[in-house]
């Protein structure tokens, strides 16, 4: 069982919860998270305690002044609009150091959850993903984003990796799998920003699990020029120009028609990524580079949940 009482008022959880402006879910989405999560961080929990060496009897010492639902809440708050945790201690009436800990467990336990595509299904793996669109022939579309990071201390080796080579900052990217609606399927796991967007597919694995399994089209930008070939052709690219200088009038236009063709298909990845960059804790990156991948997930998780429950009348309020 999960205590559902704590610090926080109850006055104050239910407008936490009833306000979808606070963490970017509907009531019916955070209810089912904590039915979820709740059984899952408990048992983490009781497990954790039971690996250590203890010199106190099981149940004795301090108990838990922040519950269950209190964590989560914490963590989506923080996830939707960058709090620090000070102001989350203050409002939540508990120590700093309770509200790190807390994310630091929750956060983990949204990303593992995977991207929700229908209720009680989750895509966890970009072979799922490919899966799922060649099962309901589905076209996908890829695109990396860059987070902004922090810049690593003075003298490290591998500062300088995470400069970006598009936008001159401090940077790690993700790439981010839509379907043809632009509902978020996936993100994957980060790389630092001066990662090429073509070699980060390629480290993922894309060009394999597309050539040996079904047949998927994927749409995707400039970036990713060249997958075309390696993938017998199901990732499609803008075409090539093949004049430089003086091109015929004819071509020009032609050229401009299919670009334009292929980026009214592709631009649905650049509205999920959109919904993705309004979590603030992704539209600059300021803890420790280590969790970003979790929080990448974890914000994909969340968004994709939501996006699924709006499908349904039936679970909105």
């Amino acid at each position: 069982m999960v205590d559902h009482g704590g610090v926080v008022g109850t006055v104050t959880r239910a407008a936490i919860v009833s306000s979808r402006r606070i963490t970017g879910l509907s009531a019916d989405v955070i209810a089912e998270l904590v039915a979820d999560l709740g059984p899952l961080w408990h048992e983490r929990h009781q497990a954790k305690l039971a690996s250590r060496l203890r010199q106190r009897g099981v149940g004795a010492g301090a108990k838990h002044r922040l519950v269950f639902v209190d964590r989560l809440l914490a963590t989506l708050v923080h996830l939707r609009h960058g709090v620090t945790h000070d102001v989350l201690a203050c409002w939540f009436g508990v120590d700093r150091s309770t509200i790190t800990r807390a994310i630091g467990e929750v956060r983990p336990l949204l990303a593992e959850r995977g991207c929700t595509i229908s209720p009680g299904v989750r895509l966890r793996t970009l072979a799922e993903v490919v899966d799922h669109l060649g099962a309901g022939e589905q076209t996908g579309i890829i695109d990396g984003t860059e987070i902004r990071v922090r810049r690593p201390a003075a003298g490290r080796k591998d500062r300088d990796t995470f400069i970006s080579g598009k936008n001159k900052q401090n940077a790690v990217k993700t790439m981010v799998v839509t379907d043809s609606e632009g509902r978020v399927l996936w993100c994957s796991p980060t790389e630092p920003g001066s990662c090429a967007d073509i070699t980060h597919a390629r480290q993922l694995g894309l060009v394999k699990l597309l050539a040996d399994g079904p047949v998927v089209e994927i749409l995707a930008d400039a970036g990713y020029q060249g997958l075309g070939a390696q993938t017998g052709g199901r990732v499609v690219t803008p075409p090539h120009r093949k004049f430089k200088k003086n091109a015929p009038d004819w071509y020009e236009e032609m050229y401009e028609r299919q670009r334009k063709a292929h980026s009214s298909r592709r631009i649905r990845v650049e509205h999920g990524i959109a919904h993705l960059k309004n979590w603030r804790a992704l539209a600059r990156h300021l803890g420790s580079r280590e969790h970003i991948s979790d929080t990448v997930q974890a914000v994909a998780s969340l968004l994709s949940h939501q996006q699924t429950a709006d499908l349904n009348p039936r679970r909105q309020r």
